[in-house]
């Protein structure tokens, strides 16, 4: 496995502490849940208030775990080589039963991990999906920054996503164009893209 460079922390956007926009890819998730009761869908940006009380007030039930954080985590104490990596991201984030999860929020985090670690990682979220749910992801268009900025995901309804600042984190390792994502989402049912203006793919996965 390739080294895996420390994120870099850069001071985050002073000017509002946060924005709100318009998420297709959102949209088309929540359509995805709609109708349905008492499904587990997993947050992988952390605990979120705002994230919980807007999928348990539909009847779903509301798994968190911070996949940034836990990378960073094993970064800055850097012991058991890559593959104590691997395990731990697995295994603190994605520790479910196969075909346990109706729908999973990745955000921003998948963009960050090398290959093959980036790889082991869709494998296991092929594994703990059920069947035809769905994975949100977003991924930068622009292959040209340094560093890219990261953001804590809150849902302020169906179609819109509160983003706070998580500071700027080096270009991802690898860069995500189209055929890029799909060959990364090949073992799944359907791959559906949605560009925003801000250079950022907004990515809807079926199992």
């Amino acid at each position: 496995m390739p080294s895996v460079q420390p994120a870099v922390t850069e001071p985050a956007q002073t000017a509002s502490p946060h924005q709100t926009r318009h998420s297709h890819g959102l949209d088309q998730f929540c359509a995805s849940i709609a109708g349905a009761t008492g499904l587990s869908i997993l947050d992988l940006g952390g605990v979120s208030q705002q994230n919980v009380n807007f999928l348990t007030s539909r009847g779903h039930r509301l798994h968190s775990a911070d996949f940034l954080r836990t990378l960073d985590a094993w970064l800055d104490t850097a012991e058991g080589g890559e593959t104590a990596l691997e395990n731990s991201l697995l295994r603190e984030c994605l520790n479910f039963p196969e075909r346990s999860l109706d729908g999973i929020l990745a955000w921003d985090a998948l963009q960050f991990l090398p290959d093959p670690l980036l790889s082991s990682a869709v494998q296991r979220i092929h594994a703990v999906l059920k069947p035809q749910a769905c994975l949100l992801a977003f991924f930068h268009a622009d292959e040209k920054l340094a560093t890219v900025p990261s953001y804590s995901y809150r849902i302020g309804d169906a179609s819109s996503l509160v983003l706070y600042p998580r500071g700027n984190r080096r270009r991802p390792p690898l860069f995500f164009n189209n055929r890029g994502i799909e060959k990364l989402f090949a073992a799944y049912h359907s791959v559906k893209f949605f560009l925003t203006r801000d250079h950022l793919r907004e990515v809807l996965v079926r199992r």
